[in-house]
């Protein structure tokens, strides 16, 4: 046979693995000490994430997001502090009140629109409310007059506090269309 046609065959012992082909497995598949234990760690840092997570979660469940609204009832100051024929506008922002001083006295309006709960604006040279939502028209003492606004205003209680101070108490409505303005908590005689 030409040497060429001859192929070169080795013979591998069964004691002796063969050099090339076991050393690269055996370095594939190694894993050494510091390689398991940083995956060790890596894993326990995921769980305690995990973990810490699910534990937030269920805390905030315990806290709900709730609405603060302000106080209900409140001082006003004193009669005198209230002008005659005039809209005083400093209660809108922080308690949602408009005080109204007429010869007869004191009442507190709502500023929550009957129509769809927006708050009207004071004009005073027209002397009325008007609700830039929808065009809702409010005269000084409530009553509505134009716009699509099915009711009047409504009316809170008011009193006055032992120190002559005028206490608000908007937990107590009154409405005009049930006969509940002639009530006189919803009015200040002074």
């Amino acid at each position: 046979m030409p040497e060429k046609d001859k192929k070169k065959t080795s013979t591998i012992s069964p004691k002796t693995p063969p050099p090339a082909a076991l050393n690269k497995v055996e370095k594939e598949n190694a894993v050494n000490r510091r390689t398991f234990f940083s995956w060790l760690s890596l894993g326990w840092v995921a769980f305690v994430a995990a973990t810490g997570g699910f534990f937030t979660m269920m805390l905030r469940f315990f806290f709900p997001n709730v609405l603060f609204e302000p106080v209900q009832t409140f001082r006003a100051g004193f009669p005198d502090d209230y002008t005659v024929g005039d809209v005083d506008l400093r209660w809108k922002e922080k308690y949602g009140v408009w005080m109204v001083r007429n010869d007869e006295g004191i009442y507190v309006l709502s500023t929550v629109c009957t129509h769809l709960g927006c708050t009207p604006n004071w004009q005073p040279s027209a002397k009325k409310f008007k609700c830039p939502c929808h065009g809702s028209g409010f005269r000084m003492t409530g009553i509505h007059f134009e716009g699509p606004a099915p009711r009047p205003l409504e009316r809170f209680k008011i009193s006055l506090a032992d120190d002559g101070q005028i206490i608000v108490d908007k937990t107590q409505k009154y409405q005009q269309e049930k006969g509940q303005w002639n009530d006189p908590e919803s009015f200040l005689k002074v």
